[in-house]
């Protein structure tokens, strides 16, 4: 079971998605932790302009670095990577 701390920061990372590609017609809860971002089973439909959108994104809101695209292209696979990258960071 995933603690607390872990589904409040998937949610602030889906909300996070969604301000900054101003989805309107979608909402948090519909947005399936471990389906990848960026295959056409996700329901936000992203593209590669989308994904330099959130690495800045992700950087600039939880204070962390993405360093290249080999590595960025990992993080942004799912919410689940997401989170995993953030609290990784955070810890070091």
């Amino acid at each position: 079971m995933q603690d607390i701390q872990t589904a409040e920061l998937k949610t602030e990372i889906k909300e996070l998605i969604l301000d900054t590609l101003k989805i309107n017609n979608i909402k948090p809860e519909d947005i399936d932790d471990s389906v990848p971002l960026f295959s056409n089973d996700n329901i936000l439909g992203l593209d590669s302009i989308d994904g330099i959108e959130l690495i800045m994104a992700v950087q600039k809101k939880f204070n962390v670095r993405i360093g290249d695209q080999n590595l960025s292209r990992s993080v942004l696979e799912s919410i689940d990577t997401i989170a995993e990258f953030v609290i990784k960071e955070k810890e070091n």
